[in-house]
């Protein structure tokens, strides 16, 4: 009998994700949601991931009533979400009782799959969704996340596959999020899951390294049951295959392909124009990365150490933080560099680095880690690594998530006080609480017809009063950046965003001013004694400074404090991570020049310790 092969479209959640930033609107996924409903796709995956909080955060749409609307016009595919286990679709672990909720709820408006993950291939951090989707009836797969080290052998995702299995999963999915699983290693992890296991497989790669074709071709070869592609349209690059040449490809070897490719070639034709309107956020290089298949890092963490180096003037160091990356990811048991162990190992790895000696700074993310906090590592952690980070303290050996209390109750009442209005709003504000304030506030605003939805508005290159640069040159420290002004957003609390083009990247900045002056004012600039933000530079043994750009989180001191060499000082936050800044010496404080919420840079005397 051949073997049919399903299909399962991830072009309206992860592979917008992938190639325009997450920032496609609802009213521009629902045509193309509903004539891939008629397609025959074994599902659709259209939510989870990034694609909550950024309806929240940038679109200001509510990620609730998406999933309703898809599911109105796409009734008859199961639609499907990625879930980060016991993260949901935030960043930290949650409380099982917002987990239980949050997953409840997610199968109340539409979901039909959950596709469930741990960072850390921890099932600890996975068992509480799964247990919940599985009593809502819902199909679940379990996800082994993709690397490669040492410790992940192929005997590795077997065992975890499992454990997976022993919790009741419907399906084991393979998540190569990194696009580096080889052609030969999954033929042979597809094979030997499907011989020990005994479970349908799913597998998702990413299309980075230009081998995820290759690669599910001899999966499909080894027996796998399901894998994932776009449409061409939104395919390739960092994102994933295009259906189309999977289809062509697998019915020409002879296999049974059930999708309607006449109905996605409209929808590519549809999404083809789409893909214009989001120009602004399609700045994937146009070409295979080939050398993630050496350091795997992920493209936007590549992006965020270019971006930290040039800030400290230490671009010349990126080599030896790639290497740094693979060291530490060794000190910490070898975890997949997806989110959020990407961040915890790329942010340490560049401390090691600008501060000249390994763990000399250490962020409370690393410390939490080293704890236990995150899950258990692939593998043990070094002792002499437990011991110059968190010294003595107790490793945790239970469940994380068991070390939380229980937040539902208290995050309802200031859900509704902030403006939620069902408990859905609640969620939204469980794991977003400013994000989802600002939402709800934009959204009464919105109702009584005094605000917009966002939208980017294109620089004109005449102005009405005296010209003004929207392309320039910027030298600095010797180097030269060719700077292009793309458009501009609405203004929110915190400032102005603005898209600008940085050697041909875009990027997204927040600009809140501090000065302004009219174009064509005469302007004189700035008394030469002072900086932006007031601060002198710090030049003493005891002027205190933060290792990176970052953004004052906590001050545990003030004026007239005695401090002892190590105490805590204060907490940066950088690059999603807190870093802790410690007295470099023994003293009095005689001097604060920061208070929670400053924005800070390294050169920066923060707090003036005289030596006692």
């Amino acid at each position: 009998m051949t073997k049919k092969i399903n299909f399962t479209d991830v072009t309206l959640r992860d592979g917008q994700q992938s190639l325009l930033a997450t920032r496609v609107r609802t009213e521009d996924l629902l045509p193309a949601a509903e004539k891939l409903d008629k397609a025959g796709f074994w599902s659709l995956e259209v939510w989870g991931g990034a694609t909550f909080d950024v309806c929240l955060r940038y679109l200001k749409e509510d990620p609730w009533e998406r999933l309703r609307k898809i599911k109105e016009v796409a009734p008859n595919t199961p639609l499907e979400m990625l879930l980060r286990g016991q993260n949901l679709v935030g960043y930290r672990h949650y409380p099982d009782d917002v987990v239980e909720e949050f997953v409840k709820k997610a199968a109340d408006n539409g979901i039909d799959v959950f596709r469930i993950f741990d960072a850390l291939n921890d099932v600890r951090n996975m068992e509480v969704a799964i247990s919940v989707a599985k009593e809502k009836g819902k199909t679940v797969k379990g996800v082994l996340s993709y690397t490669i080290s040492p410790v992940h052998t192929i005997e590795y995702y077997v065992n975890v596959a499992k454990q997976l299995k022993d919790l009741g999963v419907d399906i084991i999915s393979i998540k190569d999020q990194a696009g580096i699983l080889s052609p030969k290693v999954a033929y042979e992890l597809v094979k030997t899951l499907k011989d020990e296991i005994k479970l349908p497989v799913h597998l998702h790669a990413q299309t980075t390294a230009a081998m995820a074709e290759m690669s599910c071709l001899k999966a499909v070869e080894a027996g796998v049951d399901i894998i994932d592609t776009d449409v061409s349209t939104w395919s390739w690059l960092t994102a994933h295959p295009a259906a189309e040449t999977m289809a062509y490809v697998l019915k020409e070897f002879g296999y049974q392909v059930d999708i309607d490719l006449n109905i996605i070639e409209e929808v590519a034709e549809y999404l083809k124009e789409v893909r214009k309107k989001y120009k602004k956020y399609d700045t994937a290089e146009k070409w295979p990365d080939s050398e993630v298949l050496i350091h795997q890092i992920p493209g936007g963490m590549m992006s965020n150490f270019i971006a930290q180096l040039k800030e400290n003037d230490a671009l010349d160091k990126l080599d030896e933080v790639k290497k740094e990356v693979a060291r530490v990811r060794e000190d910490l048991g070898y975890p997949p560099l997806v989110t959020p162990t990407s961040q915890i190992v790329g942010t340490q790895a560049l401390l090691n680095v600008l501060q000249g000696g390994r763990y000399k700074v250490v962020t409370k993310e690393v410390k939490d880690y080293v704890k236990g906090l995150y899950g258990r590592p692939p593998a043990p952690i070094k002792p002499e690594i437990i011991g110059k980070i968190i010294g003595d303290e107790e490793i945790i050996q239970v469940r994380p998530a068991d070390l939380l209390e229980p937040e539902l109750d208290k995050c309802t009442k200031e859900a509704y006080e902030a403006g939620a209005k069902s408990p859905e709003d609640v969620l939204s504000y469980c794991l977003f609480p400013s994000v989802a304030k600002e939402f709800f506030e934009w959204r009464e605003a919105y109702e009584r017809g005094e605000a917009l939805p966002p939208q980017i508005e294109e620089l004109s290159e005449k102005q009405e009063c005296d010209t003004a640069p929207i392309e320039f040159n910027v030298t600095l420290h010797g180097e030269q950046y060719h700077i292009q002004i793309a458009g501009v957003g609405n203004p929110i609390e915190e400032g102005k965003p603005y898209f600008i083009r940085i050697d041909g990247r875009l990027e997204e900045v927040l600009v809140k001013p501090i000065r302004e002056i009219k174009v064509g004012e005469t302007f004189e600039g700035l008394p030469e004694t002072s900086t932006i933000t007031g601060r002198p530079k710090a030049v003493d043994v005891g002027d205190v400074s933060s290792p990176m750009p970052g953004t004052v989180v906590s001050l545990k001191v003030g004026i007239g404090d005695m401090v002892k060499k190590g105490d805590v000082l204060l907490v940066v936050e950088a690059m999603k991570m807190e870093n802790e800044i410690h007295a470099p010496i023994d003293g009095e404080v005689v001097e604060v020049y920061v208070k929670e919420g400053d924005k800070v840079n390294p050169d920066e005397c923060l707090i003036k310790i005289m030596p006692q």
